[in-house]
C-alpha cells in the first residue's frame, strides 16, 4: 500500500511501529535522526511520520526543508499536544498530526486517511477526471495540480483539497467543519477552528490575494465568484 519512512528517535518505539505497519500492508523504513541521509531522499518514499522532537534538528526544521523542495504527505508525532505545535505543524506544511501517546491501529488509520487524499489512483482519474476552474483559478484532481493564471501554484495536500473544496463550492458559504472534513479529514475536534483559519490564511497568500476567498462572520467562508471572471461557474 505504500513505503513509509518512519522518523522516531525512540528505538523501541520505532521498532513496534514497524512491526505493526508490515503486516497493514506497508513498507516500514524507521530512522532515528532529523539528519539521517533517507530523509534527504523523500522521493523514495510515499509518506513521512515525523516526529517533532529529535536530536540535533527539530522534525519542524526537518519539515521545513522538506517543503521547499517536495510535497510528500507527512504526519507529525508530538508529545507536546498544545494547539501552538499543531498550528505551527500545518503552517509549515504538514498534512495532519497526531499526539502521543497513540495506538498504532490509529496511526495506520490516519496513514490511509492521507494517502488516499494525495495519491493518484490512475484508474479512477482515467474514469473520473475532474477538472474545475473558477475565475482564472483552474485545478485538476488527476493531476494534482493548480494554478492561477499561468501561475502554478504550490499547496500542500490539505491546502489542494482546500481548494478544491471551495472550487466546487464557489459562491456558496461553507461553514469551518466542512472545510475541516475537506481538508484535514476531521470534524468536531478540539482547535479545528484555528487550524482551518490557519490553512485559509496560506492559501489566500499562494492565490496572491485576500479578495478570492471571503470571510463570512459566524459562518465560515465564501470563494468569490466574479461576473466578469471569464471561467466563473
Amino acid at each position: 500500500m505504500g513505503k513509509i519512512l518512519l522518523v522516531e528517535d525512540d528505538v523501541a518505539l520505532a521498532a513496534m511501529i514497524c512491526e505493526y505497519l508490515a503486516p497493514e500492508g506497508f513498507d516500514a523504513e524507521a530512522v532515528h535522526d532529523g539528519g539521517a541521509p533517507a530523509v534527504s531522499r523523500p522521493a523514495d518514499y510515499d509518506l513521512v511520520v515525523l516526529d517533532v522532537m529529535l536530536p540535533t534538528r527539530s522534525g519542524f526544521d526537518v519539515l521545513k526543508a522538506l517543503r521547499r523542495h517536495s510535497d510528500i504527505p507527512v504526519i507529525l508525532l508530538t508529545a507536546r499536544d498544545s494547539e501552538t505545535d499543531r498550528v505551527l505543524g500545518l503552517e509549515l506544511g504538514a498534512d495532519d498530526y497526531m499526539p502521543k501517546p497513540f495506538t498504532p491501529r490509529e496511526l495506520v488509520a490516519r496513514i490511509r486517511a492521507v494517502l488516499r487524499r494525495t495519491q493518484r489512483p490512475a484508474r479512477r482519474a482515467a474514469v473520473e477526471p475532474l477538472e474545475l476552474q473558477v475565475g482564472d483559478v483552474r485545478l485538476s484532481q488527476a493531476a494534482r495540480f493548480a494554478a492561477r493564471g499561468d501561475r502554478e501554484l504550490d499547496l500542500t495536500s490539505a491546502e489542494f483539497d482546500l481548494l478544491q473544496h471551495f472550487l466546487e463550492c464557489a459562491g456558496t458559504p461553507v461553514g469551518r467543519d466542512a472545510l475541516a472534513e475537506a481538508a484535514l479529514r476531521r470534524v468536531s475536534r478540539f482547535g479545528t477552528e484555528r487550524n482551518v483559519d490557519t490553512l485559509v490564511g496560506k492559501l489566500r497568500r499562494k492565490l496572491g490575494s485576500d479578495d478570492l476567498i471571503k470571510t463570512v462572520r459566524n459562518v465560515g467562508y465564501l470563494y468569490v465568484v466574479s461576473s466578469r471572471s471569464p471561467g466563473g461557474n
